[in-house]
């Protein structure tokens, strides 16, 4: 290890759905975090390791900060707005607009009360014309202080080497955290069950997304076969109806879309079977929500 080595943390944040996973995954060249068109669909604090030459960056990605309904909801704004406290870099990821809502009024009152140095990354550049674009930046440069402002391209990984660049220079100088192979602290488990969460959040149009969870009940390595068992619950009868589909059509697709990402982690042929409970009102449940593998007790 050189003197000039950097390691460090930086977390992202910005409302839901501004892409702060497809960033996340795009920036340590892995799918670790899900994605989907649905708001709110990160609701762990899940930490990725992106290593070079020059240095370590563990990633914190955050719940989106949002107006919290429900138990589940208060859990991920906590761990969010606690996140802003703990690392060396905050990355505020927003939308190519000059609109500033109530949301992102939100999140700056956030920034100002932190004393840690925020890069304004612009997503999604590829939408928008690049006269336009100088608006939109000048529009949020008027809001705070900005330590950097890098617009990006998740999605089409444009200008991601840049955002790097910009990330390394506020880490301090230290050994890595990780060892250089580590790309997250999550257990196999828990993004096997994410994955299939995000096939259901992909699937499934209606009003039911955020009363979905997945649980990993089983997993058996043989020799060339993981056997696993999964359970999605949801929070009513006519939503596990859906779920299942008409002749079990909708959770077939569910499988089939889920078992070859998980195959790709495991690097195994995986044997998938898939079951639905009902767990009625879940997210208001201190109890369920930590049997489903969110501590409330990581809000205090």
């Amino acid at each position: 290890m050189n003197e000039k080595y950097k390691s460090g943390f930086a977390a992202l944040i910005g409302r839901p759905n501004v892409g702060k996973s497809t960033l996340m995954n795009s920036l340590i060249g892995q799918k670790i975090a899900i994605t989907s068109k649905k708001p709110q669909t990160t609701r762990n604090r899940i930490q990725t390791v992106y290593t070079s030459e020059e240095g370590q960056i563990v990633f914190v990605d955050t719940p989106g900060i949002h107006k919290a309904k429900n138990k589940l909801g208060d859990y991920m704004v906590n761990i969010a707005e606690r996140s802003l406290k703990e690392v060396d870099v905050i990355l505020w990821l927003v939308e190519p607009t000059d609109y500033i809502g109530a949301g992102e009024q939100h999140i700056i009152e956030q920034l100002k009360k932190t004393n840690v140095p925020v890069i304004l990354v612009m997503n999604k550049i590829d939408t928008v014309k690049r006269e336009q674009l100088l608006g939109y930046i000048d529009a949020y440069r008027k809001l705070m202080d900005f330590a950097e402002i890098v617009p990006v391209s998740a999605l089409k990984e444009d200008n991601t080497d840049t955002l790097i660049q910009q990330i390394m220079k506020y880490l301090p100088y230290g050994p890595a955290f990780y060892d250089e192979d580590t790309i997250t602290d999550q257990p196999t488990r828990q993004i096997v069950a994410e994955l299939i969460r995000e096939k259901v959040l992909r699937s499934i149009d209606e009003e039911i997304p955020h009363g979905v969870a997945v649980t990993i009940e089983s997993m058996k390595y043989g020799k060339k076969l993981v056997e696993i068992n999964a359970t999605i619950i949801c929070e009513r009868d006519s939503h596990k109806g859906i779920i299942i589909g008409k002749g079990g059509a909708m959770l077939k697709k569910i499988g089939s879309m889920a078992r070859p990402e998980i195959e790709d982690l495991l690097e195994m042929h995986v044997n998938l079977q898939l079951w639905v409970k009902v767990k009625k009102d879940w997210r208001d449940s201190d109890f369920l929500i930590k049997n489903f593998g969110y501590d409330p007790k990581e809000t205090e």
